[in-house]
């Protein structure tokens, strides 16, 4: 918004001091009303979450979505994610507040319907970018099936990123990474400016929060911030013009979240127990069966990321 009356260098200037400081505005205005967390049952270490604050999604998402209005795009299409965002963020929340948390079934039919819309309004505006690439050979994708697989996409990194929040400082330092990479492949494309901007106000916005989630945190981002996330990283896959680059970029996210539905359909459809010795999520693996501490589980996933990340963009130059 700012952008249509002051030079958009200067705006960028003023977002860098802005946005982070309205998250830590709210976050210390609004935290106080915040649910305190019951500790996880099957996690490991589970019970050091217990009466810390949860939740805290909801301030996330509500910070980014008015630093994106002042200081990146109020575009029609744009306008429609941040709704679709703060869906998903709140249905995230009223689980985080729920007595009794929600069903599966519940959750993923939300989950679903979300996918669907961000995939359906990403298609409508952006026909000049259903397309993917494979190793440089580009090839257009139909709109309807578009919409299929991006609706999987951000269904599958909705939950993906969901299950990566078991660590303090885990989730949101990952995302970063992967919005980092984002930034960069959307800036060597030239695909959009507008979502370049949105990419960087989202880190900005994160800072704050990681500041009081990093170990021994104070508060949790719970299922209302981590699902906003998951939206948020598939439409920048979209965004990137070839959502491919989702599988690198997230790479990390995908194993570590997606390890636990891997081993279920194993089991279930296939009734194979090939990765019964594997705990789930991989995170988890890694502190209780290899002895890692929660802040090398952080750093070696991030680094393995950013490995990854950067032999991607790489390629890129």
């Amino acid at each position: 918004m700012l952008s249509l009356f002051i030079d958009a260098k200067y705006v960028f200037i003023i977002a860098v001091v802005c946005a982070p400081l309205l998250c830590a505005a709210l976050l210390k205005a609004f935290s106080k009303f915040l649910p305190k967390d019951h500790g996880r049952a099957f996690a490991v270490d589970g019970e050091k979450s217990a009466g810390k604050i949860r939740g805290a999604g909801i301030i996330l998402t509500c910070s980014f979505i008015i630093s994106a209005l002042l200081f990146a795009s109020c575009k029609p299409e744009y306008a429609i994610y941040y709704v679709l965002i703060f869906l998903s963020m709140l249905s995230g929340y009223l689980d985080d507040r729920s007595e009794e948390p929600w069903g599966g079934l519940k959750k993923g039919i939300i989950d679903l319907f979300i996918s669907a819309a961000v995939a359906f309004t990403f298609v409508y505006f952006n026909k000049e970018l259903l397309l993917v690439s494979f190793f440089g050979h580009a090839v257009n994708v139909h709109p309807v099936v578009y919409v299929i697989l991006g609706t999987v996409l951000v269904w599958t990194l909705i939950n993906a990123v969901n299950c990566t929040d078991g660590i303090d400082g885990f989730c949101a330092t990952l995302s970063s990474v992967s919005f980092i990479s984002f930034a960069a492949v959307i800036a060597l494309n030239k695909t959009d400016s507008s979502m370049l901007y949105l990419t960087l106000v989202m880190l900005l916005t994160l800072m704050p929060y990681l500041w009081k989630n990093a170990q021994p945190s104070s508060m949790l981002m719970g299922d209302a911030g981590s699902r906003a996330l998951g939206v948020f990283m598939a439409i920048a896959a979209m965004k990137s013009g070839n959502a491919l680059l989702a599988i690198p970029l997230c790479f990390v996210i995908f194993v570590d979240g997606l390890i636990g539905i891997t081993k279920i359909v194993l089991i279930k459809v296939f009734h194979s127990k090939i990765l019964n010795k594997i705990r789930t999520p991989l995170h988890d693996h890694s502190r209780k069966n290899k002895g890692w501490s929660d802040t090398q589980v952080i750093y070696r996933y991030c680094i393995i990321q950013a490995l990854i990340s950067l032999f991607t963009v790489g390629t890129m130059l």
